[in-house]
């Protein structure tokens, strides 16, 4: 319900950003930005819910492959059908183990990936701001395309829960892994989306510079050098 809600409201609040005059986007797009915040806090906190069946899941598997190596498969000559079955549930209980902690840990990829993306967007941000290459409409602009940014990745946040939400199902692995997949897909393209725009506002201020002194102040000020 309460994602419901911040996502209900991230609507609202988009399409006010582009209903409204350029001069009324930045009181919501700081909005915009703290629901993304709180999305993706949201998502960390339930996958670190997560690392306890991690943690147990890896006891599992150190388990099996004890029991495995103590069966000295390779020294048995004569095979029952008991037998036969009982070694099999043990390969597949251990594949199906090592493929539930590969997910958890692409998921956790996943959530630090979005991390990432807000802290870069938080800290150009603050930059493109404080830059005086860039004239005020300009700003705003920049506004518009990051509300959009922050709204794949609160889309993309709502994929990473369905992700998580999946092992509570009776979901296949193949589903899943397709689920998985699609989400880092989306994670990744939005990422580089962010860093695209970053890097052509940056060069689009060196474009801009009135001196080779001026030039090598903006490699500073962007940390650049």
């Amino acid at each position: 319900m309460k994602k419901l809600i911040i996502n209900i409201c991230c609507a609202i609040l988009i399409v006010g950003i582009l209903a409204r005059p350029a001069t009324a986007a930045f009181p919501l797009f700081g909005l915009i930005r703290a629901a993304a915040i709180k999305a993706i806090k949201a998502a960390d906190l339930a996958i670190q819910r997560q690392q306890n069946k991690v943690i147990w899941l890896q006891n599992a598997q150190k388990t099996i492959e004890n029991a495995m190596s103590k069966l000295k498969l390779g020294e048995i000559s004569e095979w029952t059908d008991k037998q036969r079955e009982q070694y099999q549930q043990y390969f597949d209980e251990l594949w199906r183990v090592k493929a539930m902690i590969s997910y958890y840990k692409r998921i956790a990829e996943m959530a630090q990936r979005q991390i990432q993306l807000v802290k870069e967007f938080e800290r150009t941000w603050a930059l493109l701001k404080a830059d005086r290459h860039f004239t005020v409409a300009e700003i705003e602009y920049m506004s518009r395309v990051y509300a959009g940014i922050l709204r794949e990745t609160i889309k993309n946040i709502d994929q990473l829960l369905l992700v998580v939400n999946s092992f509570k199902t009776q979901m296949g692995d193949a589903q899943r892994l397709e689920l998985i997949n699609d989400a880092a897909d989306r994670v990744e393209e939005n990422y580089s989306d962010l860093r695209a725009f970053n890097n052509e506002n940056v060069r689009l201020s060196l474009t801009r510079a009135a001196s080779e002194a001026d030039r090598e102040n903006i490699k500073r000020f962007y940390g650049m050098r």
